[in-house]
């Protein structure tokens, strides 16, 4: 199976060591709407393919999994290299098949079985488990002619007769993994006249209106009190902020009807979702009623201070924070680049205090920080510049991908923020409640990596840069790169705290 792929004309192979990161890598293609064929060999290289499988699978990330596998006579008798692959990935596949060693005889089904792996593998992960008998080296054949191409399988678009919109005060809140591109995001705001709350991970973030500052406000209790809605329309997934999270639900608890649109999957952690819509009901979507103008001047209002407040605050600083570097890569991503970021304080603080960047991509669908890096690479490999902001521990648990990144033609530059820890678990409540040495032993976990060591262990260009400019240099160069920046984890939380109270300051004022 690999020398027919690697022999194939049309198909680009890459050789990627750790099939933990060799699956990452898949999604991160895989991201660019055409499903990846990840092929290992039997054993426990198909069991490291599960965690990105199960990010793609509750991401809708196209992706074709094929694994080899022993012949059924050697399955239970203690065969080298044997375990049982039958349904390996469980409910996260869209579709698992086991056609049986291969048989000249049924040639005549090859064709149709690929071109249903391919179709339904454009919606999330299909698990193709290929069982080989010897001689295992050989020449692939001619295919049997083929036939018209189907129709490929598409998620239905129910809902089309349209949603009424009747409510004067609204929100809609823009995630990530969505159907519904900006325009049509832009279109429904301006119908409706409806703050668009944009997640970093939906294109809505690059609309001129679009609310960036909503976890800052959404802390501000005189803001929220004043801007109770009527309806939220979320698109896609939930953003990354606990604090937008629970004002949804506290608004849907006092009245606020929530309707979601699209997936993927079912979306409602709180239990208050009221209506499923698809896509197609946002375009045809019709408002009662004549829009309240001043509710959504309001929401835009209020951001413009909100960020005018983060632009003061990080201004004054002259080395770069974890909020400075999100400020800073969004601010000087370059314009043709893709940006992947890690789901932990990354995504946070780019969907913070990151502005309006390009869209990003989060593995959001699992939450982990879990192959990142090779999700990047993954991405780079697609052809196109990849900016990935991650955390020291990201970085060092996917180390994985940095395993002849040098020798790809893959631009990818990597900046990390190095903590030496995890950082975000000193803004949950264990940080003020345990004891330092206990805290830093259990959640703290510092590891003493060099970050940079590590880097240039596998020959690549790495430097660690304290100033906002230092870091927008570093992204002006070609990759593969890596760039560090230290940071404090304390600092961080204190600083945190500065940016939301300068926010209320303004919103106060204003």
């Amino acid at each position: 199976m690999a020398l027919a792929l690697a022999e194939h004309p049309e198909l680009a192979v890459h050789v990627v060591h750790d099939e933990r990161s060799a699956a990452f890598v898949a999604l991160g293609l895989g991201l660019g709407g055409m499903p990846a064929v990840l092929l290992s060999t039997s054993g426990t290289a198909a069991a490291n393919f599960h965690p990105a499988v199960v990010e793609a699978g509750l991401s809708d990330v196209p992706m074709l999994v094929v694994t080899a596998d022993r012949p059924p006579e050697l399955r239970d008798v203690g065969a080298a290299q044997t375990i049982d692959q039958s349904h390996l990935f469980g409910r996260s596949v869209r579709w698992f098949f086991d056609p049986g060693v291969a048989d000249a005889r049924l040639a005549h089904t090859w064709r149709s079985l690929a071109r249903r792996a391919f179709d339904v593998a454009a919606i999330g992960p299909v698990h193709l488990n290929l069982p080989f008998r010897d001689p295992l080296v050989g020449r692939s054949g001619p295919l049997p002619p083929g036939r018209p191409p189907q129709s490929t399988v598409a998620l239905a678009a129910n809902g089309s007769a349209g949603m009424p919109l009747d409510a004067r005060r609204g929100v809609i809140l823009a995630g990530g993994r969505s159907a519904v591109g900006a325009a049509a995001i832009g279109k429904l705001a301006e119908r409706t006249r409806w703050p668009v709350l944009a997640d970093p991970t939906s294109p809505a973030r690059q609309l001129d209106d679009a609310i960036t500052a909503f976890d800052a406000l959404l802390r501000h209790q005189p803001f929220v009190d004043a801007h109770h809605p009527e309806l939220i329309v979320r698109i896609g997934r939930p953003a990354a902020s606990k604090v937008l999270a629970q004002w949804v639900a506290d608004c849907a608890a006092e009245g606020a009807v929530l309707v979601q649109v699209g997936g993927p999957g079912v979306i409602d952690p709180d239990h208050h979702v009221a209506a499923y819509v698809g896509p197609g009901a946002l375009a045809d979507g019709h408002v009662s009623g004549a829009p309240d103008a001043d509710w959504q001047d309001g929401w835009t209002s209020a951001n413009q201070r909100a960020e005018a407040a983060i632009d003061e605050v990080l201004g004054q600083l002259t080395t770069l924070t974890e909020p400075g570097v999100a400020r800073t890569v969004a601010q000087n991503l370059p314009p043709d680049a893709q940006l992947v970021v890690a789901s932990s304080m990354p995504v946070r603080d780019l969907e913070w205090f990151g502005g309006r960047p390009a869209r990003a991509h989060a593995n959001r669908g699992a939450n982990g920080i879990d192959g990142v890096v090779s999700t990047a690479l993954g991405v780079a490999l697609r052809g196109q510049p990849t900016i990935a902001v991650v955390g020291d521990i990201a970085f060092v648990h996917d180390g994985g991908a940095l395993t002849a990144l040098q020798a790809r033609r893959a631009d990818l530059r990597i900046v990390v923020t190095d903590n030496d820890g995890g950082g975000i678990f000193s803004f949950l409540p264990q940080a003020g409640e345990l004891a330092e040495s206990r805290f830093e032993q259990l959640f703290g976990t510092p590891h003493g990596t060099d970050v940079v060591a590590l880097a240039r262990a596998h020959h690549l260009d790495a430097a660690t840069v304290t100033r906002p400019a230092e870091l927008a240099d570093r992204l002006a160069l070609p990759g593969p790169t890596v760039t560090r920046i230290v940071t404090d984890r304390w600092d961080n939380v204190s600083l945190h705290k500065d940016l939301n109270a300068a926010v209320a300051t303004a919103l106060t004022a204003g």
